[in-house]
């Protein structure tokens, strides 16, 4: 673990105070006064330090233990990037509700004596002249979004407009959050850049910071960037999730949105309801966790309902999945009838369906369940021929990877993520995100999605896509990084494209003479509650970039 001198000597302390006292007496006092402190906080601490530990006293309590009580990062290295990042964790900033932490960030400028303004759609821009000696060297542009992803577990109840990230050190070397997304994307690359801004002892030329909003749900702020706001030439943008690793290029995207209304009849009669529900998947990032073949929970909802649909004779009353575009869907539910007398046959084909998924998902989703209990017989169904249309088009609908890159290896090429369905009152509106290096492969995705719902009777809008950010081997600031990095730490570092999208790509269109490089420390299953930061690796993003920045070259 990765601790500044103060984290030693507060550790040290209460090291000291465990061996000498017989029965830590003292500790567990201080530790249930200030679990009440946090408590008043609304902090779930019960899963961050189990309560047996309290009760039972001659029970070991590790030192990470101790930290996650006592609620502070700052112990960690960096100090000053963990407590721009304990901040950010206490602010919710979910995509389209950033507004919190926007104000947040414009009084720690006004605080700290530096230079910040907004522009018309949100993002923040703040700008430090070069520190002395570092006039002559070309202007760098520091970058980051402002927004996390929302994705809770089903049994953690959090409100993303209105409550604080809970921030847990584990005792692996890593930091996740409590039930919930920890927004370590990009959440590190925003206290980073902060970090940087408010130092006196940082050597940089004339800089920049862009922190953009609503990236994870639009690129809005990457999108409304004006040509001429900025007057860096070099951009390092801070997005990216595996430490050693530059990236260079990635995916552009498309939106898909399919819908139809439908009509319902009465429920023939003697028929029984029940509610199917698809949970316990691991989802992730629909760009950088789609190569890992998880399972959709949307997809196998949807082959569940085929089947008893034709074994059954299922009449579907609503079917949900799935909350976030850019987010492998993790659960999924559905209501139906059954006819009384199959009730026997829909049961063991669901337990038959629920062993045979989870064999054929057993590598990659080893928690999945698949579940039907009674409820009350729904009053109306859809109309036969419109639930047939409907599930045959979501069967149709392409998922996960489609085509892996001819020109660098285990990068995937184009993918559609199936990422939310809504089947109810009338209405079925299915999304899906559509990524690929190749602007012409990405197109076909979007026709092909186009004919389906065209064979089904839907509707369909295709919107919001943006570029992908063709790779430049020869570019200035990678070769830069590439040779700061190895001297540093006496390893080459990787150079990557992403399939997944980046803010570069957009940048490009406005400001096609900006020289971009990616990275960022390792980050585990964004978008997913399961998300995770390596906190050596964040020690090691930070003196690398720290690093660079003394480096840049002189214009």
């Amino acid at each position: 673990m990765y601790y500044t001198k103060r984290g030693q000597i507060y550790i040290f302390f209460i090291s000291f105070m465990i061996v000498c006292n017989k029965y830590n007496a003292i500790l567990f006092g201080k530790i249930n006064e200030r679990m009440g402190e946090l408590l008043k906080k609304k902090l779930d601490i019960c899963n961050a330090f189990p309560m047996r530990m309290i009760a039972k006293e001659k029970e070991k309590i590790t030192l990470n233990q101790i930290l996650i009580i006592m609620g502070k990062l700052s112990h960690l290295y960096p100090t000053e990037l963990w407590d721009n990042f304990e901040n950010i964790c206490a602010i919710p900033h979910p995509s389209k509700h950033e507004e919190k932490l926007v104000e947040w960030m414009q009084n720690w400028a006004k605080k700290n004596n530096i230079d910040c303004k907004k522009d018309k759609v949100g993002n923040l821009i703040f700008s430090k002249p070069a520190t002395k000696g570092m006039e002559n060297r070309t202007p760098v542009i520091l970058q980051a979004h402002v927004d996390m992803v929302p994705q809770a577990n089903s049994n953690k109840k959090h409100d993303f407009t209105k409550d604080p990230i809970e921030p847990m050190i584990g005792e692996d070397g890593w930091l996740r959050a409590n039930g919930t997304t920890l927004g370590a994307d990009d959440g590190i690359g925003g206290a980073a850049a902060l970090a940087i801004l408010a130092s006196k002892k940082i050597a940089h030329g004339p800089l920049e910071v862009l922190l953009t909003i609503d990236e994870e749900t639009g690129m809005t702020g990457a999108f409304g960037l004006k040509k001429g706001t900025l007057k860096g030439e070099i951009l390092i943008n801070l997005d990216s999730e595996t430490e050693g690793e530059m990236y260079v290029g990635c995916a552009g995207g498309l939106d898909g949105v399919i819908s139809m209304n439908y009509k319902q009849e009465m429920t023939p009669a003697g028929m029984k309801g029940f509610e199917v529900v698809v949970t316990g998947l691991n989802g992730g990032h629909s760009g950088m966790d789609i190569i890992l073949g998880r399972a959709n929970a949307n997809k196998v909802m949807n082959r569940l309902l085929f089947k008893a649909t034709e074994q059954c004779g299922a009449r579907l009353f609503s079917f949900a999945g799935g909350n976030m575009r850019n987010a492998i869907p993790r659960e999924a539910k559905a209501v139906v009838a059954i006819p009384e007398a199959n009730e026997k046959t829909f049961t063991k084909l669901v337990n038959t369906f629920a062993k045979e998924v989870k064999r054929e998902f057993a590598a990659t989703e080893p928690n999945m369940t698949v579940k039907a209990k009674a409820v009350e017989t729904p009053a109306k169904v859809l109309a036969l021929g419109y639930q047939q249309r409907i599930i045959n088009m979501i069967f149709a609908l392409p998922n996960g990877v489609l085509r892996m890159s001819d020109s660098m290896e285990n990068l995937v090429e184009t993918s559609n993520n199936l990422a939310i369905v809504k089947v109810e009152k009338g209405k079925v509106e299915i999304a899906s995100l559509m990524r690929s290096s190749v602007d012409s492969a990405k197109t076909a995705v979007g026709e092909r999605m186009t004919a389906i719902a065209q064979l089904g009777g839907a509707n369909i809008v295709l919107d919001g896509a943006y570029p992908g950010w063709n790779p430049n081997m020869e570019s200035p600031i990678l070769l830069t990084a590439k040779t700061v990095y190895k001297k540093k730490f006496k390893t080459e570092p990787k150079v990557m494209a992403i399939h997944a999208g980046l803010e570069c790509a957009l940048f490009s269109v406005n400001y096609p003479n900006w020289d971009m490089v990616s990275f960022g420390p390792t980050i585990m299953h964004p978008h997913s509650p399961d998300e995770k930061v390596n906190i050596a690796s964040v020690g090691k993003f930070w003196d690398f970039l720290v690093e660079l920045l003394k480096n840049i070259p002189v214009k």
